[in-house]
């Protein structure tokens, strides 16, 4: 017994790393629909116990891949909004449109099954629990963003319960600085802004992330300074950009 079953465990140690190595050529190639597929069969292989290493590896593939479709829908959606309804290009718009909604959807979904079915479960790490509530409700906002006019809007109340719920974890688990901590802050007052069209409590939420981390800069461990401060930036230039468009508003009145 113990002879057949050792061959088996180095296979599957095996098939994890050459799916990781196989990702890794492919984000290098710039092939990232090949690289989600080696993402989540390593995934798999493992039953969703991975390291950071591997977890941003999966984070970047999809990034990329959903990123690419979310980008054809904004330019179609901007061109759907220019025609006439009279215009025999419109239904052409309109379902390409479609098709495009109907590749983020699968590969949102994907995603999100993949966090709730493997990752969220097998992960006992505060830092990784955050990051993965965090890709969850990113994903579920990326699915209300192409929904924001239907009438079903259920996905919209999801990303809100579990942005609400990872922000909640993270500012009991992690440093007001830590570049997690931050992204999180950046993504959820960005949901706020996008999805809610709430002005205010986005740039709350940005400003008191902002201000929080700045309080305690000194502080900052040097391997992740970088990190957090690229996204402290990106949490200030959101704050000036919100805070123009609401000086215009109050000047157009």
């Amino acid at each position: 017994v113990s002879t057949s079953s050792t061959p088996f465990v180095s296979l599957v140690v095996m098939s994890r790393s050459n799916h990781v190595q196989m990702a890794k050529l492919a984000e290098q190639a710039e092939r990232y629909s090949d690289m989600a597929v080696e993402m989540r069969k390593a995934i798999e292989a493992c039953s969703g116990s991975i390291g950071e290493e591997e977890r941003n590896l999966f984070s970047v593939a999809y990034k990329n891949v959903v990123g690419q479709r979310r980008s054809s829908w904004r330019s179609m959606s901007g061109i759907e909004k220019k025609l006439e309804e009279s215009d025999p290009k419109l239904p052409l718009v309109r379902d390409y449109k479609k098709k495009i909604e109907d590749e983020l959807t699968e590969l949102c979904s994907e995603v999100l099954s993949i966090l709730n079915g493997m990752l969220l479960n097998q992960c006992t790490e505060s830092c990784g629990k955050v990051f993965y509530l965090k890709m969850k409700g990113d994903y579920l906002r990326y699915l209300a963003e192409i929904k924001k006019d239907a009438e079903d809007k259920v996905e919209v109340g999801a990303a809100a319960d579990v942005y609400q719920e990872a922000w909640e974890f993270s500012q009991a688990e992690l440093e007001p600085t830590h570049p997690i901590h931050l992204g999180l802050a950046l993504n959820y007052s960005v949901y706020y802004f996008e999805i809610m069209d709430d002005k205010e409590k986005a740039c709350q939420l940005a400003k008191s992330a902002f201000n929080d981390a700045i309080s305690m800069l000194d502080s900052l461990k040097e391997d992740s300074y970088k990190d957090s401060t690229l996204i402290m930036q990106l949490l200030r230039d959101n704050l000036t950009l919100w805070s123009a468009e609401g000086d215009d508003e109050e000047d157009g009145k």
